[in-house]
């Protein structure tokens, strides 16, 4: 059932629309070298040159017109490439959900600059590459277009064949991969309506297969080089570590004026007022307000420990000293949700990496306590190779959005040390959120669970 149903989704469709627009980047290029020397000829030929002195006119006009074109296409090559390449990435992320990232942009538009264009000429190489590449997608959107037509010919053969008996008629002919069929009766328009069936079965595949190589060649030439996307990544995650700093040091400043700080002036005040009631000179003291005076000093002081103490767990949890397992059995000790804990660690990752593995726990923790309205969460901590999956699931509603601020600002976070992030959250749930972090701190290895 599921090869009956494929030729007819909107994946198929959409992949037969990129293939035909492969199959018209390809005529187009093609048609390209020919273009200079046909207007060339096509304005001589509208002048009269050629009907005078055909011979004499036309050799020295291509002879000129050829080195021009080259030398034409050899300049605007770069820049149509990009050009070119910018369409195919729009369609594949339009028609395939599959985003290829831009190379960067030319810095000059000198021709010096035109010329050495790496990245323009890697979308020319590609826009030459589709001229291969487009056999088998038009293969493809040719097994899916005439699939379709062919089947329809017993639906449509009753209301345009029905002339009288010993009426001669031509026959009707269909496009298939093997040839052209002809068919004279009903029972060859269902032979017919065979040969599309068959060319529909196996039109997905043949679009999978054509818009495959073309995503790997597009991978490959429209989009940055490794090196470039690495370096890009880099002045990206370090510019994140910048500003979460900064905001980490705006909080801690602000939190200590508001809190820890306000507490422990009032303190000072309190116990200010309690030494002017206990005096040595003047009146006898009054010792109930001195006492009263001493309690609040005595509750300011608890109150700016606490304070500080959760200032200092915000910062780096104690509880961490004893190791990521036992800093999240702790941490699903408070949730409001029962918690399920799971930790698998052969030893322990980095310390930076058990801080932003806990952080991560925690929120996910609250916003699955806050939105999810589950009965049941599942935490757990596996590593592979050298990086440490952190699995949360619940059995609540679902919905989460990974592009809403909470989890967008999370990946944003994890990814300053190369972390990725899944969410799997359909609307009647449950919801399974995957972090993935390595175990030392951005270095790159195998990865599990993905």
């Amino acid at each position: 059932m599921t090869a009956l149903r494929a030729p007819f989704t909107t994946l198929a469709l959409r992949r037969a629309v990129f293939c035909l627009a492969g199959v018209v980047s390809a005529v187009a290029i093609l048609s390209v070298p020919a273009l200079v020397p046909a207007l060339g000829a096509l304005l001589l030929w509208a002048s009269g040159a050629m009907s005078q002195q055909p011979a004499p006119v036309v050799a020295p006009v291509f002879l000129v017109l050829l080195p021009l074109t080259a030398a034409l296409l050899v300049v605007l090559a770069a820049p149509i490439g990009r050009a070119l390449g910018a369409v195919h990435r729009s369609l594949a992320d339009r028609l395939l959900d599959v985003q290829v990232d831009a190379p960067p942009p030319r810095l000059s538009k000198r021709i010096s600059a035109l010329i050495t264009d790496g990245p323009g000429w890697r979308a020319a190489g590609y826009g030459l590459l589709k001229v291969p590449l487009a056999i088998p997608e038009g293969y493809g959107a040719f097994c899916y277009v005439f699939g379709l037509v062919n089947l329809s010919y017993p639906v449509w053969w009753p209301l345009f064949r029905n002339h009288p008996a010993g009426t001669r008629l031509g026959p009707v002919w269909a496009l298939t991969p093997f040839g052209a069929i002809g068919a004279r009766t009903f029972a060859g328009a269902l032979l017919i309506a065979a040969a599309g069936l068959a060319m529909l079965l196996i039109a997905p595949w043949l679009l999978r297969a054509g818009t495959t190589l073309d995503l790997a060649a597009m991978r490959r030439l429209l989009g940055p080089r490794r090196l470039a996307e690495r370096v890009r990544e880099l002045q990206v995650t370090r510019a994140r570590a910048i500003d979460d700093a900064a905001a980490m040091m705006r909080r801690l400043e602000r939190d200590l004026h508001d809190g820890a700080q306000i507490r422990l002036a009032t303190l000072a005040m309190n116990l200010g007022m309690a030494t002017e009631k206990l005096g040595v000179d003047g009146p006898p003291p009054d010792l109930a307000q001195a006492r009263e005076l001493v309690a609040l000093a005595h509750r300011g002081a608890k109150e700016a420990l606490a304070d500080l103490r959760d200032l200092v767990r915000g910062i780096h949890p104690p509880v961490l000293d004893n190791g990521l397992g036992d800093a999240l059995a702790t941490l699903a000790t408070s949730s409001a949700i029962p918690v399920a804990v799971n930790v698998e660690l052969p030893d322990r990752p980095a310390p930076a990496i058990e801080t932003i593995a806990y952080f991560c726990a925690s929120e996910l923790l609250a916003n699955a306590a806050k939105h999810s309205r589950a009965t049941h969460i599942e935490l757990g901590v596996l590593r592979c190779g050298e990086h440490l999956t952190l699995t949360v699931g619940d059995d609540g509603v679902g919905g989460a959005n990974p592009d809403g601020p909470g989890l967008s600002g999370l990946a944003r976070r994890i990814a300053v040390v190369d972390g990725r992030m899944r969410v799997h959250s359909p609307t009647d749930g449950p919801t399974r959120v995957e972090i993935e972090l390595p175990t030392h701190g951005g270095t790159e290895g195998t990865t599990c669970g993905w």
